[in-house]
């Protein structure tokens, strides 16, 4: 089925993978050319109805802590999931994502990320890539998120 012919029941349903709590470790490349590293939980939980999805992020990129809550939606009329996400810092991100087969996009301004899901469904692994408006995109963190 064609991601634009989903209803937003039928995509959110794809989503059921996220399901639970997940371990979530990296490497964030810094500007300077050093590297620190991400620990985190990440848990995926329905909002009541199951048309909207709840990420909560607990973790630490170096010596930042980290907090963040995410409401993940589906937008029909162009069949991609929107997503919002508030951290602890203040600020308001907002992405639109793809899920094709086991692939995982997410696509903001200035951040994208694109992973895939082990065949067990149990891990995801991928990259988050950076770029300034206009500028090309660089490396950012290598994740893996390991579902408990």
């Amino acid at each position: 089925m064609d991601d634009k012919q989903l209803t937003a029941q039928s995509a959110m349903e794809r989503l059921q993978p996220f399901i639970g709590k997940w371990k979530t470790e990296g490497t964030i490349q810094a500007p300077n050319g050093t590297s620190v590293k991400l620990d985190a939980i990440d848990t995926y939980e329905w909002l009541p109805g199951e048309f909207f999805l709840i990420h909560h992020v607990d973790g630490r990129m170096g010596e930042d802590e980290v907090k963040a809550i995410e409401m993940i939606g589906f937008h029909e009329e162009d069949g991609m999931y929107v997503t919002t996400s508030y951290d602890n810092r203040g600020e308001v991100a907002n992405y639109k994502a793809q899920l094709h087969e086991r692939e995982w996009t997410i696509i903001g301004s200035t951040e994208r990320f694109r992973g895939s899901f082990g065949e067990d469904g149990r891990t995801l692994a991928g990259v988050w890539e950076l770029a300034q408006e206009g500028a090309e995109w660089k490396k950012w963190m290598n994740i893996l998120l390991t579902k408990y």
